[in-house]
């Protein structure tokens, strides 16, 4: 159980088109668009106060009104390919603020392109950042076996030592940000102009929990796991 009431609000921020995958948010996932599946999972939730989707497409607005979720109209200028995730929140909070005169203390900032979250996640993310008194938290998944090398003019082992191997038991473990959930306080997007920062925690989550949707390629390996883990 959360330790104190804090106003906690979602904010999915959701545009028209993307490169990798055309209309990527609003693509058929097992008959769903893909943001519903987040929409599905925020409405789980018993600790979210409210939820908004920024967005500038249509269908994205008229679903998220089925829901009873409040939609942000975002501006032309933060919709293009290099316009960054931070930039879609701020305007948010500044909406948020100025129209409905909210002013939150805990954001949840979920992506709609990794909707592979178990029904109580959102929540168990928001107990966790309360009770260790975090600032910002990323969800993550662990890597223990796998192996990560980087090529620039000669090829590099970044999570090991390829001169001196380990046992797989031996291996350090590492984290993969999975892009599900992140939690942060308000001060600390408008002071960093970054999700992350001050006291940094993780929520940790099953390895199948690692996958998003980039390309098509994906697709099918997400609705693998949905219905594997009966997540609908």
């Amino acid at each position: 159980m959360p330790i104190e009431n804090p106003i906690t609000i979602a904010i999915i921020p959701a545009r028209a088109g993307s490169k990798g995958l055309k209309n990527k948010n609003t693509y058929p996932i097992l008959n769903k668009p893909l943001i519903q599946w987040t929409l599905e999972q925020c409405k789980e939730s018993r600790l979210l106060d409210d939820i908004f989707i920024s967005t500038d497409d249509e269908q994205i607005m008229n679903l998220s009104n089925l829901f009873g979720f409040k939609t942000i109209d975002r501006p032309a200028s933060l919709c293009n390919d290099d316009s960054t995730s931070e930039s879609a929140l701020i305007h948010s909070l500044e909406i948020i603020k100025e129209k409905y005169n909210i002013n939150p203390e805990i954001i949840v900032f979920l992506q709609a392109t990794s909707p592979l979250r178990k029904k109580d996640d959102i929540d168990n993310a928001i107990n966790y950042f309360i009770e260790q008194k975090a600032d910002s938290l990323f969800s993550a998944t662990k890597i223990s076996d796998l192996t990560i090398w980087q090529k620039s003019n000669t090829w590099e082992s970044i999570n090991f030592d390829y001169k001196n191997r380990r046992r797989r038991q031996d291996m350090p473990i590492n984290y993969i940000e999975n892009g599900s959930i992140y939690i942060f306080k308000p001060k600390i997007l408008k002071q960093n102009n970054n999700r992350l920062g001050g006291e940094i925690v993780s929520y940790v989550m099953d390895f199948w929990q690692t996958w998003e949707i980039d390309s098509i390629h994906e697709t099918d390996l997400i609705e693998y796991y949905l219905n594997k883990y009966n997540l609908n």
